[in-house]
């Protein structure tokens, strides 16, 4: 069997060989990838001009939109260029780039709700303190471990997956995915696998464990509230973050707990784009529903740049 010095390519099949269809990929990935930047960049221009958005929640959200920026350009531009040339190659070494990016902002994105879970419970349930406990140094500190826990923890994911040796270079899929890979490799991948999923439980579970508890506090200290106003205005700011979270680990268990197909589906496709696109395109909109301040600093802007253009 061919090892993987071997290979020098590998082929998605992710997307159909009719120049048609591939055309309508192309355009609808276009769609939803200037979406996405330009909902993320707005995001973070509206809080960068803005003072009074220059808090905690909001440094965290624009280092969420960061990780959204980047997630989403790790998948959709190689998938564009792929639909609209009618090919399935990319390079080996462009596989094992994606591999890597994407858990790396899929792992800083979590450790970042994380975060942002610990900012709400301390502005609600000890808000005297709040301004003392979440001052800049700290929220640094928490955004560094994000980061530097995506970057470890993406690192010995993609080691662990190509240090495997490869019987097939053909993946069912319009991007380098996990479980993709380990279906075509020579070696028993059932014990990878095993690896993979426990790891990623030591350090999700915990996190997950945590979000949970911080919400019960939450919403225990909430209905204390005695005004009407008060509670709607508590859970304003947390209820976006809670979608966020719900939208993050459902669609990324779906796609890392389905069992791998032996052939190509538009099942598999919805599930992949569901944790890898659909994200940081809704993660935008979701904050900016009900988020007045927000809205605010968007409309201001948008008027800004009205009247310098007259």
């Amino acid at each position: 069997m061919p090892n993987v010095s071997e290979f020098t390519t590998f082929l998605l099949l992710g997307f159909s060989d009719q120049f048609k269809q591939n055309v309508l990929y192309f355009l609808l990935f276009l769609v939803i990838y200037l979406a996405a930047l330009i909902a993320n960049f707005l995001i973070i221009s509206a809080v960068s001009f803005h003072q009074q958005l220059h808090t905690p929640m909001y440094f965290f959200l624009v280092n969420l939109s960061v990780v959204d920026l980047g997630s989403i350009s790790v998948t959709i531009p190689k998938a564009m260029i792929n639909a609209f040339l009618n090919t399935r190659e990319i390079s080996y070494s462009g596989c094992i780039t994606q591999v890597f990016s994407l858990f790396f902002f899929l792992i800083s994105d979590f450790f970042l709700l994380t975060a942002m879970a610990y900012d709400r419970f301390i502005a609600i349930c000890d808000p005297l303190h709040y301004e003392t406990i979440m001052d800049m140094k700290v929220c640094l500190q928490l955004a560094a471990i994000a980061w530097i826990a995506g970057l470890l923890y993406s690192a010995l994911h993609t080691c662990s997956t190509f240090v495997v040796t490869f019987c097939s270079n053909v993946l069912n899929q319009f991007f380098c995915e996990i479980p993709q890979l380990l279906k075509a490799s020579c070696d028993n991948s059932y014990l990878i696998e095993v690896g993979v999923i426990a790891f990623s439980a030591c350090i999700i579970f915990p996190c997950f464990g945590f979000i949970i508890v911080s919400y019960v506090q939450i919403f225990k200290s909430v209905l204390r509230i005695p005004t009407s106003h008060g509670r709607n205005k508590a859970f304003s700011t947390c209820f976006p973050h809670l979608i966020v979270v719900s939208l993050f680990i459902s669609t990324a268990s779906i796609a890392y707990l389905k069992p791998t197909s032996d052939s190509p589906s538009d099942m598999d496709m919805v599930i992949t784009v569901l944790y890898s696109v659909v994200p940081p395109l809704m993660n935008p909109m979701i904050y900016t529903m009900r988020n007045r301040d927000i809205k605010a600093a968007l409309w201001e802007m948008f008027k800004c740049g009205v009247t310098s253009r007259n």
